[in-house]
């Protein structure tokens, strides 16, 4: 039954939904961008620029501060309105003109931009800032005179030259009370380096002028702090830092002679001070004054869109979200119209193996051809599944039917029991033995569980012990069985493992090397690598048979006949333990010119004793058939003859060993 995709996880309604989300979005993004971009140049060069307004507020304030009435600010007005190319006007809180730098007669702004008090606004301790609190540029009676400012001169002369004494740079700074401060490269005080034979405790004690100013300010302060239930019945102590750009900027402290304050009482007490100082500065700065900045009459103008840039807004809005749906449109059908192909394949019967065409090179082309792949291995996967079941059904049939046929002929009694008819069977028995062995090795290698026991193995002696299995074979076939191997050449392996393997590619090439041929094997380092090669003189291998040498239950000769060739698993068996030594192995022929198979296995430095024909632990001398250490694939002494090797001598006649055939015709 096919299955229904809802409509809101379509893959072309998704496209659809995204393009259509993503038109709005840039329109939208766009627009934004427009108006608000319009609108800060608008605001710029109508004079709303914050940095700019703070910098006129700032001058403005700092003339307040410094003079007693607005008299003489025209000339500064009109030079701040050249400079900033913007119209600046003040007035009292009533609107009553007091500069102006537009024509006499120009309505001012409906609201004013800011109000220039120094008692209440400090505009110069932090640059751009507006802080609440009393502009330090109020000096009022704490401005000193000419002989008390030469005094403090000479004492911070003197300062700077004992810090420099000690390696310090200092500077001396002028405050705008007229006081000299004594300050390091980087703006610190230098007392706080440590230097105390520097401070004489004269330079930073306040002076007459200052001592005045403070005996006027506990008196100002005295009765607000009395009202507040802050009757101290004693003078009253007053922090003054004189190095400081604002002398009070550290805060106050009261106290008092019977009990320290808590913090309501020293809150309550700042607020007295902060009045009273606000009282006794007032006399000293101008009135305050309301700051008028802008173009007359106007307010500052924002873009505000007409109905026809409205009209073009949407109408271009529309003809986007129109071009890209359709274009959507139709890239999510080319899109979609292949994965339909691809998912109606897939749903498909397994034993059809459908195809899908290729019609693109994107990643949908890239997905089709490997989904064509993976049915091409998997049609090749159950081919060689239903070969294999077959092979081993006749790899099996042959001897059991065999040791049945003669089992019953004994129990009939038409045979006599006789000892060459229990050999007989005893060699069938073996033959499946052989193979049920085979497929467990090669069960145990898909699995991941074949156990190795590695250890330093010399290459000449694993081949003298494989030739000498197999030297009976050789002698009955007429083929020379030659060994070369390099003195250096010392593998990491498991003995019994390499054994096997190497009988397994030694059986298959006696079996099709004619007589008067050769079948060798070498050895030689390459590097941290040991190549093991064994060689034929036989007919060699078909081009387009090698592909399939270490295929299991592959034959080239499709007869399966046992005077040609054995099960078809000697060779899959030598890939699986070469691999799991971590070598690899190849097969190169030309027909004709007989078969070279390659070994590359891990190689290792020679022990420090050479057991050469020592006989290393798990393995077999020649004649020697220890308990234990024969694994499917080496050769029980005495066998080897013609018609007589079930367990893979690899002798003409009969090889359960299997192993793919070397150099068989097709």
């Amino acid at each position: 039954m096919k299955r229904r995709i809802p409509l809101r996880k379509r893959l072309l309604v998704r496209l659809l939904f995204v393009s259509a989300l993503i038109a709005v979005c840039s329109v939208a993004a766009t627009a934004w961008l427009a108006v608000t971009t319009t609108t800060s140049a608008l605001k710029e060069e109508q004079g709303q620029d914050l940095a700019a307004d703070n910098s006129i507020l700032a001058q403005l304030s700092g003339y307040a501060a410094t003079h007693a009435d607005w008299s003489g600010v025209r000339r500064t007005v009109r030079e701040l309105a050249v400079k900033t190319g913007r119209r600046i006007a003040l007035t009292t809180a009533d609107r009553t003109p007091v500069a102006d730098s537009a024509p006499r007669g120009t309505p001012l702004p409906p609201r004013p931009a800011a109000t220039v008090d120094p008692l209440r606004t400090d505009t110069y301790s932090e640059t751009g800032a507006q802080l609440s609190g009393i502009d330090p540029r109020v000096v009022g009676p704490y401005r000193l005179p000419a002989a008390e400012q030469a005094k403090l001169d000479a004492l911070a002369a003197a300062r700077k030259r004992c810090y420099e004494r000690f390696g310090l740079q200092a500077t001396v700074v002028r405050t705008a009370s007229g006081r000299p401060v004594v300050s390091g490269s980087d703006g610190t005080d230098p007392a706080g380096y440590g230097v105390t034979a520097c401070e004489d405790g004269q330079l930073n004690t306040p002076t007459p002028t200052e001592h005045r100013a403070l005996d006027a300010l506990t008196d100002l302060a005295r009765p607000c702090l009395k009202q507040a239930g802050l009757d101290l019945e004693g003078p009253l102590f007053l922090t003054y830092d004189p190095s400081g750009k604002d002398p009070f900027g550290g805060g106050y402290l009261v106290a008092k002679y019977a009990k320290a304050g808590k913090a309501a009482t020293a809150r309550a007490a700042q607020r007295c001070v902060l009045t009273a100082r606000r009282t006794q500065l007032e006399p000293y700065v101008a009135p305050v004054a309301d700051l008028f900045l802008g173009i007359g009459d106007q307010s500052p103008s924002r873009f505000d869109m007409s109905t026809a840039n409205k009209a073009k807004v949407i109408g271009a809005a529309g003809l986007v979200l129109a071009v890209t749906v359709a274009v959507t449109a139709v890239v999510a059908i080319r899109l979609v119209r292949p994965l339909r192909a691809l998912t109606e394949a897939a749903g498909a019967p397994p034993e059809l193996h459908i195809r899908v065409p290729v019609t693109t090179r994107d990643e949908t082309g890239i997905l089709a051809e490997a989904f064509n792949d993976l049915t091409e291995r998997r049609a090749r996967l159950e081919a060689q599944r239903r070969a294999m079941v077959s092979d081993i059904a006749h790899e099996l049939r042959s001897p059991l039917t065999n040791i049945r046929g003669w089992l019953e002929v004994v129990r009939d009694g038409v045979v006599e029991p006789e000892p060459a008819l229990l050999d007989s069977l005893h060699e069938e028995a073996l033959v499946l033995q052989r193979i049920i062995d085979d497929l467990q090795d090669l069960a145990a290698a898909d699995a991941g569980t074949l156990r190795l026991h590695r250890e330093p193995l010399r290459a000449a002696d694993l081949f003298d012990q494989v030739a000498a299995a197999h030297r009976v074979a050789a002698d009955a076939a007429g083929v020379a069985l030659r060994t070369a191997a390099d003195p250096a050449a010392w593998l990491d392996a498991d003995p019994v493992r390499m054994r096997q393997a190497l009988g397994n590619l030694v059986s298959n090439a006696l079996r099709h090397t004619p007589a008067d041929g050769a079948v060798t094997l070498a050895a030689r380092r390459d590097g941290t690598d040991v190549v093991v090669t064994v060689t034929d003189t036989g007919a060699g291998i078909a081009a387009e048979d090698l592909p399939h040498v270490f295929e299991r239950f592959w034959r080239a000769e499709k007869s399966r006949s046992r005077r040609t060739g054995g099960s078809g698993l000697g060779l899959p068996i030598v890939r699986h333990l070469v691999a799991a030594h971590g070598g690899t192995v190849t097969a190169a022929s030309e027909p004709g010119g007989g078969a070279a198979f390659t070994l590359r296995l891990p190689g290792t430095e020679p022990p420090g004793d050479d057991p050469i024909g020592t006989g290393l632990p798990g393995t077999d001398l020649p004649g020697t058939d220890l308990p234990g250490t024969d694994l499917p694939g080496t050769d029980l002494p005495g066998t080897g003859l013609p018609g007589d090797d079930p367990i893979g001598t690899g002798l003409p006649g009969d090889d359960p060993s299997g192993g793919t055939p070397v150099g068989a015709q097709p």
